[in-house]
């Protein structure tokens, strides 16, 4: 352990903010202290902030002693979301083709790069600086997206060369599948790739959630594997002490968990349960999240009112009781070019409950692989039948593979730490 164990995590997402993004360093800064680490929070102040989805029941996962810093920031939020509300509605409507959805994107993908979180920089900049005098803060971990948040510790690096930086992306950055949504020019899309570099070149480590995603961040750096390193996301037992993995043996229960967007394969899903309809199987789909209006009218074109279900955006506690008392979990990955990357939070929580998942996506995607090598459901293309009763067993409700406790919380904090060490 280094003589100074101090790590300043500076994340944009923090409870109360809500959804998969947030728990990766909630949990890590939960964990870390068992491991001999004192991790210490910048973040922004809930006031000035943007958040997908609001959760405040996360709160009960700080640490008691944990010391957490917010600051304000400026709002670049004006345009489209208004000024007052911290939750953005869904972010940007990628599908709205109209004029003003055109030119909303056009302005965010040429005059907010990387992203319109960067108001909040100058903020954290001042702070974290502030926090590294008076701490003697030696480390720093910056994780993104929004990937504005990497400026930061680039920012930080040059201004104290001795910190040692470690740059947690948990997406791509110009890769990521919906980038040529914003209409980026040249310029701009030119400039962003710069600030990537520069991210790349001078962090001291390099963490993503999964093989593919280190293998693109490597190619830009190189081919420097040594300094990417993988930590996946995860599931913590905690949350599932009080938790009973049990179903309804009479009917088939399928819950998908998070949210969706015109890009995400539907259609099969819609044709599988068309089917199930037709040979008079007892079933119910429940959607659990953010869904566009597309997306609900699609599914009830083929499928009555009362056989599924749209739950809005629950508490973390929440979902992953629907997730337990399901037949069947669930998983879509967006249909594009770049989607064998994607490997969704909620997977690992899915893993968890030992109930078979349904992936309909890419059958050589990251997603994909961890399903297979866990034995946990069925992967399917997007082109394929997909028939959702192969993947439940008769006769019982118990769980129907062993749950992978590599994927376990505590575990990641420790190879996380493993990984601190060896900068």
């Amino acid at each position: 352990m280094p003589l100074n164990n101090k790590i300043l995590i500076i994340t944009y997402y923090w409870p109360p903010c809500g959804g998969a993004g947030v728990q990766r360093w909630l949990k890590f800064a939960r964990y870390l202290p068992e491991y001999g680490w004192e991790p210490i929070v910048l973040t922004i102040d809930p006031e000035y902030a943007k958040y997908p989805a609001v959760d405040e029941s996360l709160e009960k996962d700080i640490n008691p002693d944990l010391k957490v810093y917010k600051t304000k920031a400026l709002n670049y939020f004006f345009l489209g979301y208004g000024r007052k509300s911290r939750i953005e509605a869904g972010s940007i409507n990628l599908s709205n083709n109209r004029l003003r959805g055109r030119i909303a994107r056009f302005i965010r993908g040429n005059f907010f790069i990387p992203d319109p979180r960067k108001g909040w920089n100058r903020y954290a900049i001042r702070k974290a600086s502030e926090l590294i005098r008076q701490e003697g803060v030696k480390y720093v971990v910056t994780t993104s997206p929004p990937h504005s948040t990497q400026l930061i510790g680039l920012k930080l690096k040059s201004r104290f060369p001795w910190v040692k930086w470690i740059c947690d992306l948990r997406d791509p950055w110009t890769d990521i599948y919906y980038y040529r949504k914003f209409y980026g020019t040249w310029p701009a899309k030119m400039y962003d790739r710069i600030l990537e570099k520069k991210v790349l070149k001078h962090a001291d480590k390099i963490i993503t959630v999964g093989t593919s995603l280190a293998e693109l961040f490597s190619l830009k750096l190189g081919h420097v594997k040594k300094k990417v390193s993988v930590i996946t996301n995860g599931y913590d037992e905690e949350d599932f002490r009080t938790v009973k993995i049990k179903n309804d043996p009479k009917k088939l229960i399928i819950t998908y968990v998070g949210t969706l967007s015109d890009q995400y394969p539907v259609e099969p899903v819609i044709n599988g349960l068309s089917s199930l309809k037709n040979r008079n199987i007892d079933f119910e789909l429940n959607l659990v999240g953010q869904f566009p209006d597309t997306i609900k009218s699609a599914i009830f074109s083929k499928l009555d009112h009362d056989l599924v279900h749209f739950i809005q955006y629950l508490s973390h506690d929440s979902a992953i009781k629907y997730m337990a008392a399901s037949s069947v979990l669930l998983l879509l990955i967006p249909d594009h070019q770049g989607n064998k990357i994607i490997i969704t939070g909620k997977l690992f929580e899915y893993l968890r409950t030992g109930i078979p998942i349904l992936l309909i996506g890419p059958k050589d995607g990251d997603a994909a692989r961890i399903i297979k090598e866990c034995d946990a459901g069925r992967v399917f293309d997007k082109q394929d039948t997909v028939d959702i009763t192969k993947l439940v067993p008769e006769g019982t409700d118990e769980m129907k593979y062993k749950v992978p406790v590599k994927y376990e919380r505590r575990l990641l904090t420790g190879m996380l730490s493993e990984e601190l060490k060896d900068i």
